[in-house]
């Protein structure tokens, strides 16, 4: 079960793209190793890897630095091969950036990528208060720039760790401008089953899932940590608390063989889900990664009794990326 080079692909929702259910997150704690002081060759050699093991999509931001890494690879990818996205931030501090800047943005990610359009193109990171001035101001720009080629899809992304409760992807899901959206979901942050999936699911808009793993989840004793915290505020059983392991009902013989394999499969199965991304700096860890994504549905009675555990819980795990670390 460790060859993964037929990695799963769905359509991503209307965009009609074929996708695979694993992409590669060019962000994160590892910034495919920038963050470990690796090489551009190092990193390109991990885009290689993944699309070689049958990924096909890509996702870099202007702000994670990678960009420069993805364009570097597409020169010995073919380009029709491979979906990329990326991102343009629509704030600077507390200040609102102006479609002319956003625009900008978009034409030197081009440059920099030596793509002469990317597959989708996200708003990255809006909070609530920013949407009205995206949807008044940004998007008629952006779709202008759409007309003329640079990008086939217009999409937003949430900030998790500032929008807990999905405040600002509740209101981008009555609009019809929005092709495909990127969120959290995780074990212990299971909230837009209920406050995001349903209108997805039925206006048929892709999403990416982030945060499925994080430092939640690949820092050792950060889960248990986390949970004995909770427990203290009577968020959860006292007894989960107590046990060195609360999630080993998941990780019995036939199950999952590492928390972060549960992790995955857990974000990989929810209905709503397209692609899950993974991200790392570690060559090692991108096929094992691949493969957890892709192993089959945990049994409905385990589904369940993380609901029942965890499905109250807003604002867990949601903390920004760890730039020392580099495993998940």
């Amino acid at each position: 079960d460790r060859d993964v080079t037929g990695v799963q692909t769905c359509a991503l929702r209307s965009t009609g793209l074929n996708v695979s259910v694993a992409g590669l997150g060019c962000g994160g704690s590892s910034r495919l190793g920038l963050t470990a002081g690796h090489s551009v060759a190092h990193c390109v050699g991990i885009i290689r890897q993944a699309v070689d093991l049958g990924v096909n999509l890509i996702d870099t931001a202007k702000v994670y630095g990678t960009e420069p890494v993805v364009g570097a690879a597409l020169k010995s990818i073919a380009r029709d091969s491979v979906i990329v996205s990326t991102k343009q931030k629509v704030a600077q501090g507390a200040d609102f950036r102006s479609a002319a800047d956003v625009v900008a943005g978009l034409d030197e990610s081009l440059k920099i990528m030596g793509t002469d359009y990317v597959d989708i193109f996200f708003l990255h990171t809006v909070l609530p208060n920013a949407y009205e001035h995206v949807r008044s101001q940004i998007v008629p720009a952006l779709l202008r720039e759409k007309e003329k080629g640079k990008f086939r899809f217009l999409c937003i992304t949430e900030m998790p760790p500032k929008d807990a409760r999905h405040e600002m992807l509740q209101h981008a899901n009555k609009d019809a401008c929005w092709d495909v959206i990127m969120l959290a979901f995780h074990m212990l942050g299971q909230n837009a089953r209920q406050k995001v999936f349903p209108a997805t699911r039925a206006r048929n808009i892709g999403t990416m899932i982030i945060f499925a793993v994080r430092s939640l989840f690949s820092t050792p004793g950060r889960l248990q940590q986390d949970i004995k915290v909770l427990a203290g505020e009577g968020k959860l059983p006292s007894w989960l608390a107590e046990k060195a392991q609360p999630l080993d009902f998941l990780l019995c013989e036939g199950g999952a063989q590492s928390i972060i394999e549960a992790a995955y499969r857990y974000a990989r199965h929810e209905p709503g889900t397209n692609v899950v991304l993974f991200g790392t700096g570690n060559p090692a860890h991108v096929e094992p990664n691949i493969a957890a994504i892709l192993k089959p549905p945990f049994p409905r009675a385990d589904i369940q009794k993380l609901a029942e555990l965890f499905g109250h819980l807003e604002g867990v795990g949601l903390d920004e990326p760890n730039l020392g670390a580099n495993r998940a």
